[in-house]
């Protein structure tokens, strides 16, 4: 007995002729807060202003360096001199988040001038990973300086002979420099995992 085994050949489908009914693809359109939007610019403008702000605030204090909490000492001996370095966690975070900002300004301005896209997937990782790491370092060192302007006004009760309101206000302006921050990453995140 021969049995004949079926061949299987593909068959394509008749390409519709109709546009309406086979749209051609395009791709999604850039979410306002994306890099390279004026949404964008705006989160990255605030992101700057608002750090630029904590810097300003703090580093304008006339006993910014006495208060330890805010500001740590060292003394390095170095050839019988002494030095004292003064290094603050929020000065630095602030430092940082201004920083980066300002370089996104600049890279959203030239991509909306000369209209590109940045939504290279590796660009996209570069922008989430830098708004992580700025965005917890900022955070940080907003709940830590938070913490302190309590333990200093309400804990010890030294507000008369510190800033507490000048730190308060730093500290305010970091917390919202991170608010602007956070929908940056979200949205590099997202874009970067949706790919």
């Amino acid at each position: 007995m021969f049995v004949s085994r079926p061949a299987v050949h593909p068959v394509e489908a008749p390409p519709l002729t109709d546009a309406t009914e086979n749209p051609p693809r395009v791709r999604m359109k850039d979410v306002q807060g994306m890099p390279g939007t004026v949404g964008g610019l705006a989160l990255r403008f605030l992101q700057f202003m608002f750090a630029l702000a904590a810097l300003g605030v703090m580093a304008s204090t006339s006993d910014f360096s006495s208060v330890s909490a805010f500001c740590l000492k060292w003394k390095i001996l170095d050839l019988q001199l002494n030095y004292h370095v003064l290094c603050s966690y929020l000065v630095a975070a602030t430092i940082l988040q201004s920083l980066w900002s300002i370089l996104l300004i600049f890279l959203d301005v030239y991509a909306l001038l000369v209209k590109r896209s940045l939504q290279n997937p590796r660009v996209i990782c570069l922008f989430a990973i830098g708004d992580g790491i700025t965005s917890t370092l900022t955070f940080a060192a907003a709940c830590a300086s938070a913490g302190i302007t309590v333990l200093i006004g309400n804990d010890l009760n030294i507000c008369s002979k510190n800033n507490c309101g000048s730190f308060e206000t730093a500290t305010a302006m970091a917390f919202i420099s991170w608010f602007a921050v956070s929908p940056s990453f979200l949205l590099n995140f997202w874009s970067l995992a949706s790919r």
